[in-house]
């Protein structure tokens, strides 16, 4: 019996052990490689041509959306997103058949998705289907989700709520649990909230991922200083200098540092 063969990808470890101590009991599945970014994703599922790619939807600096749109048709899995959820995720899978899985991830609803896997590999034309599939989804999830934008986030200090308006934001910092956002006027403040789900409701027309856990807002770059190892010291107006992740220095080159 030829097992189908799967890659897990999910910045979160303790969501990637879930999900593959439940595939081990699944005689029919081959757990061939996992990636802790989107980025290490792209590159195992290029190198170990996977069947199946279960990838988290929300992974920073490069989302499991932004993987698929990475990929030649020729390098296409089949793939299942996995996500917390997000009705407009949801709204955009269902529209399009695409399989996705909700956190936490229920056994049932997993051995499904790698049934209707192994049924369609039998296909001939599975690549060209899903590959389509695919691309529909995501032009439906964005134009669903992309009128839900933050102008403004809600802070709470003590008795009293702030209006902070997101234009004003200079940086979101993720601090252990909290999210620490700091404004034009070195204002702080903290909020209880991941950072890849804030960074889901803000403009990435406006708002740049540095790192793993940090976001700067563009208009707020003051200055781009090159560092050894090919990353990036970035200077904010109001004075903050934050560092560059390797890989979000190659996105940054890309998108921002050329004419």
């Amino acid at each position: 019996m030829n097992k189908l063969r799967v890659i897990i990808a999910d910045d979160e470890r303790p969501a990637r052990e879930f999900l593959k101590g439940i595939l081990r009991e699944f005689e029919d599945v081959e757990v061939i490689g996992e990636a802790e970014n989107g980025g290490e994703a792209v590159e195992i599922i290029k190198g170990l041509k996977p069947d199946l790619a279960l990838l988290d939807l929300q992974m920073p600096e490069i989302s499991g959306l932004e993987v698929v749109r990475s990929l030649r048709k020729s390098q296409m899995p089949l793939v299942a997103f996995v996500t917390a959820f997000d009705q407009y995720a949801v709204q955009a899978f269902e529209l399009n058949a695409v399989d996705y899985l909700l956190k936490p991830v229920e056994k049932s609803r997993l051995r499904e998705t790698v049934t209707r896997a192994g049924e369609r590999l039998d296909r001939n034309d599975w690549r060209d289907a899903e590959t389509e599939k695919l691309r529909r989804m995501s032009k439906v999830y964005d134009d669903v989700s992309s009128t839900e934008i933050l102008s403004r986030i809600p802070v709470k200090k003590r008795d009293e709520i702030f209006l902070i308006p997101v234009a004003e934001i200079a940086s979101i910092i993720a601090d252990g649990e909290l999210l620490r956002i700091t404004t034009a006027g070195n204002q702080k403040y903290d909020i209880n909230f991941r950072l890849k789900d804030l960074e889901m409701r803000l403009d990435e027309k406006q708002f740049v991922r540095l790192s793993r856990g940090s976001l700067a807002n563009l208009d707020m770059i003051s200055r781009v200083s090159s560092m050894p190892g090919g990353t990036y010291a970035i200077t904010l107006k109001n004075g903050q200098e934050l560092m560059t992740s390797r890989l979000q220095s190659k996105i940054l080159r890309t998108k921002l540092l050329r004419l």
